[in-house]
């Protein structure tokens, strides 16, 4: 049974409030909204959609919009879209201008320089929480250590490494063709 649309439109909205880091910090919100407490989709779909969206051109805040296709058709990927943007389009359009205008505040800098550490946490909390949907598949970890450790270590494009854990997915798995 599909959920009310309304339904859709608020939980994609409610999540778009919570975004502090981006889309993929709100990868473990998105989680466990759409999977633990709505079960609109399972960990391995979710895993899979968000993979997709991540590979895909485009901004990453597509994931929303893939998962209300997977969620509601046609119409739940317009109101994932719709709810994942404006709420947060509106909250950054008023604090922008807010920001403009106490700019020399002594409090801004500090105020900044804190959300930075609250991103990066989020953006770790994602990785975790992708990790362990994708859990079934045992080569997982070494993947996502080798992953991390060629991103911090090379200065070549993250892409070898995307590149490189698809090849070892089609050589454990095959390409998955009927």
């Amino acid at each position: 049974m599909s959920p009310h649309p309304i339904d859709i439109l608020l939980t994609f909205g409610l999540l778009s409030l919570l975004a502090v880091g981006g889309a993929n910090a709100l990868a473990p919100e998105m989680h466990r909204i759409l999977v633990d407490s709505r079960g609109w989709l399972d960990d391995a779909t979710f895993s899979q959609l968000y993979a997709l969206a991540q590979a895909a051109p485009g901004p990453n805040i597509l994931s929303a919009s893939v998962m209300g296709m997977a969620i509601g058709s046609w119409s739940g990927m317009a109101l994932a879209t719709i709810g994942i943007l404006t709420p947060a389009s509106l909250l950054a359009w008023t604090v922008a201008g807010w920001l403009d205008r106490l700019r020399g505040a002594w409090w801004i800098r500090p105020a900044q320089a804190g959300l930075v550490p609250l991103a990066l946490g989020l953006m770790g909390a994602s990785g975790f929480i992708l990790g362990e949907a994708a859990a079934s598949f045992w080569l997982a970890p070494a993947i996502t250590a080798g992953t991390a450790l060629f991103s911090w270590l090379s200065n070549r494009s993250p892409l070898y490494a995307l590149l490189a854990g698809g090849l070892v997915g089609v050589g454990v798995f095959g390409l998955g063709l009927p």
